[in-house]
């Protein structure tokens, strides 16, 4: 039997037990009305479903971007448990952004990275899967209503020249196949992949030049290879791009590039806030926190990230 519950009933009761129980310590939910299509990376909150809903929920966000859930990538979860994702979004009144597949986030068959990387989101594919996860990646958003998918560009070789050709053609062949099956992919700048900066990302979406395919724009992975994502960045992709995530860098007194909170980095956020209003942005937005207190708590970490990003986007207004 199928019971109904409302936003109200179901916090009511999550809210005092479990990891959800410290979403009580939240001092301002964001405004009802906020200029951008704002969700969340659950995982990036917890692997547990419902208690990362929950904290969406009552920050009044109607997006979730799903990536890990239940400690499971989102490509090898089961019917049931697919069905029970479902049923918690539509409880919680949350829509999906975007599928963030593991697609191209693996070696090119004839230039692989070296060292080997594998993925650290519980995906252990190669490209031997990627039409198969196409297909499978299809089929998820259908069910969980969404329309895009995220994809990558293969691990990072040391001359990504000459890897740009076949990622370029591989990326074009998938479009046509998203185009079919009416999907939009999105590809992220990822800096340990073959395309991680802002001129990389607008470069490859105007060579590939597909209605299909779109940016995922990342100034913090732009960050990481020496970009400086706004404004230089941005203005390479601007206008080629339908999803952003949002998380921000602090160098640290060994020149090292760390993560923070949102708003206390060196990424010019509120430029970047400004300029997406200007350019009339109405594509979403994650935060993709990366970062961890000192006690590594990953809810805690979101929050202060969720704080200082929302009033990023109260003071670009």
């Amino acid at each position: 039997m199928t019971h109904a519950i409302t936003r109200r009933t179901f916090l009511g009761g999550c809210l005092l037990s479990g990891p959800a129980a410290r979403l009580i310590s939240a001092t301002r939910p964001a405004p009802h009305a906020l200029p951008f299509r704002l969700g969340i990376i659950t995982d990036e909150i917890a692997q547990d479903f419902q208690a990362a809903l929950a904290f969406i929920t009552h920050y009044s966000l109607h997006y979730a971007e799903l990536r890990e859930l239940w400690s499971k990538n989102i490509m090898n979860l089961g019917r049931s448990e697919l069905q029970r994702a479902r049923e918690l979004l539509e409880q919680h009144q949350i829509r999906v952004s975007d599928i963030a597949s593991p697609i191209f986030k693996y070696n090119l068959p004839h230039l692989p990275a070296r060292p080997e990387k594998h993925d650290t989101f519980h995906a252990n594919f190669t490209d031997q899967d990627s039409d198969s996860l196409l297909e499978r990646s299809f089929e998820l958003a259908r069910f969980l209503g969404t329309s895009k998918v995220r994809v990558f560009s293969y691990w990072r070789v040391d001359d990504p020249e000459r890897a740009y050709p076949y990622v370029r053609d591989r990326l074009a062949k998938a479009a046509e196949v998203a185009g079919r099956h009416g999907m939009l992919l999105v590809l992220e700048n990822e800096h340990e992949c073959n395309v991680g900066t802002g001129k990389e990302l607008g470069r490859i979406l105007r060579d590939v030049n597909s209605p299909h395919l779109r940016g995922n724009w990342d100034p913090g992975n732009a960050v990481m290879l020496g970009e400086t994502p706004y404004p230089d960045g941005y203005r390479e992709v601007k206008g080629l791009f339908a999803h952003v995530h949002v998380k921000d860098a602090k160098r640290l007194p060994s020149g090292q590039i760390a993560w923070a909170p949102v708003g206390s980095g060196f990424i010019d956020w509120r430029g970047q806030f400004q300029a997406l209003r200007q350019d009339g942005y109405d594509g979403t937005i994650s935060l993709e926190t990366h970062y961890r207190r000192a006690d590594g708590n990953a809810m805690e970490s979101t929050r202060e990230s969720l704080e200082g990003l929302l009033k990023v986007i109260g003071d670009s207004a």
